[in-house]
């Protein structure tokens, strides 16, 4: 007996022994892996923030810019902030990609066939660290990607260290543009959507990216010699062959959101008064690719709204005001996401010299960044157009406004980018609102969303109390 309850035992043994080695391999899911591929998270992140800010800049970003107006579910147009309806909250979508992308550069560092993701990844999280922090001001960054760490409530780091101290955004693009250079094996970068895994145009971008960043920073910081160093260089984006862009398609799931979506969201959108008043005074031909003529127009005449309007007090009638052009919903096969591009950089070049930053022709960079911007939106550039109101020295303006105001025409729907750099600089001149719900003030920073209140309670409390109860009218640290 003693005998047959020793085996029976030692069976159990042997089973309990055997069940527990193979315990995960019969619980691990042959088609559910535990880790991505950088390639395909590489194509994710890229696709996944362009597309979604692209969106996001049509349906909020472009009216904090005033290139266009919403007539209906408009609480945000009235600067609102706090009250995002069809857009304009882009805090997860900066949050989620940047996360995504550390686990790329996390990967990258720990097995050296995965080496040449590094300086894409380092160039991408300062890009979108950028974005991120020039809306928002403070926010959790040094911190903010270790979760399997055990920092599920990050504190928030000041704009001015996430732009300048290591790890920041200056450095990673040092670090990003080093780490291609150093890169000697030949393992393919996949997964490249910018620039189908050609190294040296990162590198290109990286150092546009640092011409757009220093400038942005430049009433706080004396950037000149680096942006001199860089102009001399002369390794940044010159053709729009050289742009940082994905292009849409005609068809869904890749064609631009709003073509995807109900013609009533589409119809939404119109020309803002701001926008129609500045293309025309220039005598604009852009302004026929952006937008339609006006439903009641007899001659082929573009009319726009003044932003903000109360549409529970207002009645508009849609067929008065021009809509958004074929190229944002019947034809999106012409239409990028844009990251960055020649014209964006030769307008920041031009801004630069004239500035006095850096030595160079400022108008002459200023008439390539224009003619660029018309190629870039299949355009042709009128013969008269830079010698007209468009003139460099045109009367009854300065260049620095005409560089501006440029750059801010060609920046539709790009994101943020013209509310970011009117806040920057004041140009162009907006104008107060319809129906203003915040005392006829143009808002100059994102609200902190009211996730993070929830979830982050004690590190929000703190940015909070610094930015006048999360307000609105806070200006970031570069716009102080």
């Amino acid at each position: 007996m003693k005998k047959i309850t020793y085996i029976v035992a030692l069976l159990t043994l042997v089973l309990v022994s055997s069940c527990t080695k193979d315990f995960e391999e019969i619980n691990t899911n042959p088609n559910a892996p535990n880790s991505v591929q950088p390639s395909l998270l590489l194509r994710q992140v890229l696709y996944n923030f362009g597309e979604n800010m692209s969106y996001e800049g049509f349906v909020a970003g472009d009216l904090l810019s005033q290139h266009r107006t919403a007539i209906d579910f408009n609480l945000f147009d009235r600067h609102a902030l706090k009250s995002p309806q069809l857009g304009g909250n882009p805090w997860p979508i900066f949050y989620r990609n940047l996360r995504d992308n550390e686990i790329i550069l996390k990967q990258s560092r720990q097995l050296s066939t995965l080496k040449v993701y590094e300086g894409p990844a380092l160039i991408l999280k300062a890009y979108m660290a950028a974005g991120l922090t020039d809306l928002f001001g403070d926010v959790p960054y040094f911190t903010a990607f270790n979760g399997t760490a055990g920092v599920t409530t990050p504190a928030y780091d000041s704009q001015e260290s996430i732009y300048l101290d290591e790890g920041g955004i200056l450095d990673n693009l040092d670090k990003g543009i080093a780490a291609i250079q150093n890169y000697s094996d030949a393992i393919p970068l996949q997964g490249d959507i910018l620039y189908n895994g050609n190294l040296q145009s990162w590198v290109r971008f990286a150092n546009s990216l640092k011409i757009k960043y220093l400038l942005r920073i430049s009433s706080k910081v004396n950037v000149s010699a680096q942006l001199q160093a860089l102009y001399n260089q002369g390794n940044y984006m010159t053709t729009n062959t050289q742009n940082a862009i994905f292009n849409f398609t005609n068809t869904a799931p890749n064609s631009f959101r709003l073509a995807q979506l109900r013609v009533g969201d589409f119809n939404n959108f119109v020309l803002s008064e701001t926008m129609e008043d500045i293309m025309t005074n220039l005598n604009d031909t852009r302004i026929g690719k952006f937008f339609r003529p006006f439903a009641g127009s007899t001659s082929g005449q573009f009319n726009g709204l003044l932003n903000g309007i109360n549409s529970g007090a207002t009645s508009i009638a849609l067929s008065n005001y021009s809509l958004a052009g074929t190229v944002f919903r019947e034809d999106t096969s012409t239409l990028d996401c844009n990251f960055l591009t020649a014209w964006e950089v030769h307008f920041a070049l031009a801004e630069a010299a004239e500035r006095g930053l850096i030595t160079a022709n400022a108008q002459q960079l200023y008439e390539s960044g224009v003619t660029l911007a018309f190629q870039y939106w299949n355009t042709p550039l009128p013969a008269t157009y830079l010698t007209g109101n468009a003139a460099y020295n045109a009367p009854n303006s300065t260049p620095l406004r005409q560089i501006l105001t440029q750059k801010w025409i060609a920046n539709i729907i790009n994101g943020y980018e013209g509310w970011i750099e009117y806040r920057r600089t004041g140009f162009p001149q907006l104008r107060t609102i319809s129906a203003s719900l915040n005392n006829n003030l143009i808002p100059v920073r994102m609200p902190y969303p009211p996730e993070e209140e929830a979830l982050n309670r004690d590190n929000y409390n703190v940015a909070a109390g610094a930015t006048d109860n999360n307000s609105i009218n806070f200006p970031v640290w570069w716009n102080q």
